[in-house]
Formats: structure tokens, C-alpha cells, sequence
């Protein structure tokens, strides 16, 4: 089934001139429910609302659902439960090909095990990002090489994967993250492969992007990544709760 509107019908970060800042997120009674024998609740009915240029930790313990929350916030899967709106898109009307297109153009991921491929050089991961992006073959170079500039990395793009630090690995990712002009960095862990030298390098890199009004939601299990954020919400036995906010029961 195809979307009454096409992803482009709403500009990443369009709103009312001079009305608050627009949401990236719009999460209403979202649920996931993996079927059984026995049906496993993953996630129970949440509500969750992220807005242009906020800095959003997701905590919570091993098995707790950040996973199955990562993979519904990036378009992976699909909620069994309630609606998710991205960018003012109901993402429950898109059709396979819309919801990837719709992620490729609107999601930046960053994991923790980087993803980079071997082979290539930094400025050709970073490259390889906007191939099913609608970046024009001309423009793709120099975007990667200004994607690498702004994670302070325009002396290694032609530096393979393995001759960079787990710092640097990650940083090329973030810049792959960026290169299509996301609405919404989503982390995964983003420090766990690092040691803390190279984690504080890529949380201050975090903090610069968002000064510079980018979106970021970081999935992690580790106190200090989150105290880096400016809101933090948690998830425990497939609950998602925010200090101050009543939680949705399901």
C-alpha cells in the first residue's frame, strides 16, 4: 500500500512561523507485540513526543525494550499498536518502499559497532550513504568530504577503517549519519566499542551537533552518556516512563 502523500509532502523541520519548535517524533499508544506461542509484549502501549533540536536519552537495562523501541523509531519494524508519526508523516499509511525511502531521507543511525565497510576509505563509506538518497552523482563526493570536515576528520578521508581509532571509526559514521541531512540522528549505544577517552570525544561531538539544532535520540544503558542529554526517558519491562510524566499502562 502506498502513502496518500509522499514523503516529501512535509519538509524535515516545517512548522508554523513562529510557533514552537515542530515534532520529529510523534509517538501515540504505540505497542509491539511479537506473536507466540506465547505472545511476547515487547513494548506496552507508549507515548512519546521528540521536537526539532532536542538532545533525548533513552535508558534502561538489557532486555528492557530499547531495542525493540530503536527498531520502531527507525523504521525497521512496525508498531502492532497505536501510530508514529515522523516529521508530521503517519508512518502506519507508507508502503515498503516509502517507509525506506522515507528513512533514508530522514534518519541518520549511528551503532555501536560502526558498520563501516573494510575496504573502502572513510570518504567512501560516508559516500555510499547517499546512494539511495536523491543526492545528485556530482554532489556526493564533496558532500561525504564536508560531512568528514564536520566531525573533524577532512585529513583522513581516504583513511581506511582499519588505520582509524575506535574514536575516529565512529566519528566516520556519524558523518554517514549526516551526509543526507537527517531529521533524526538515532544511536544505538554509541560509546559501547570505546574506551573513555574516545567516548568523551564522541559525546562532545554529540553536544556540538546538537548546539548546531540537530535532533538526537541515544539509545544506552550507561549513566553517564545519558547525563549528557538534555531530557531522558526510561524503559523497564517494556515500559516507557518520563520522570515527571505519568506512564501509559497497557
Amino acid at each position: 500500500m502506498t502513502a496518500t502523500a509522499p514523503p516529501s509532502a512535509t519538509a524535515p523541520g516545517s512548522g508554523p512561523g513562529g510557533g514552537p519548535d515542530p515534532l520529529v517524533i510523534r509517538l501515540a499508544g504505540v505497542g509491539r507485540i511479537f506473536p507466540g506461542p506465547p505472545p511476547v509484549t515487547a513494548l506496552h502501549p507508549s507515548d512519546l513526543e521528540i521536537r526539532r533540536g532536542e538532545y533525548v536519552a533513552v535508558t534502561g537495562p538489557s532486555g528492557s525494550g530499547k531495542s525493540t523501541l530503536l527498531h520502531l523509531l527507525g523504521l525497521l519494524d512496525t508498531p502492532s499498536t497505536g501510530s508514529y508519526e515522523l516529521d508530521g508523516i503517519d508512518t502506519a499509511r507508507l508502503g515498503d518502499r516509502d517507509r525506506s525511502t522515507l528513512r533514508g531521507q530522514r534518519i541518520g543511525f549511528v551503532f555501536q559497532s560502526f558498520h563501516l565497510l573494510a575496504h573502502r576509505t572513510a570518504e567512501e563509506n560516508v559516500l555510499l550513504a547517499q546512494l539511495y538518497n536523491r543526492t545528485p552523482r556530482a554532489r556526493r563526493r564533496a558532500a561525504a568530504r564536508e560531512a568528514l570536515a564536520r566531525v573533524g576528520l577532512a585529513h583522513r578521508t581516504r583513511a581506511l577503517p582499519g588505520t582509524l581509532s575506535g574514536g575516529e571509526r565512529q566519528r566516520v559514521a556519524i558523518a554517514r549519519a549526516l551526509v543526507n541531512g537527517p531529521s533524526l540522528l538515532l544511536c544505538d549505544e554509541p560509546t559501547g566499542n570505546l574506551d573513555s577517552a574516545n567516548a568523551e570525544a564522541v559525546l562532545t561531538r554529540f553536544d556540538d551537533l546538537h548546539a548546531q539544532g540537530h535532533t538526537l535520540v541515544v539509545i544506552t544503558h550507561d549513566p553517564a552518556v545519558a547525563a549528557r542529554a538534555e531530557r531522558s526517558v526510561r524503559i523497564g519491562d517494556g515500559r516507557l516512563r518520563e520522570p515527571g510524566r505519568p506512564a501509559v499502562d497497557g
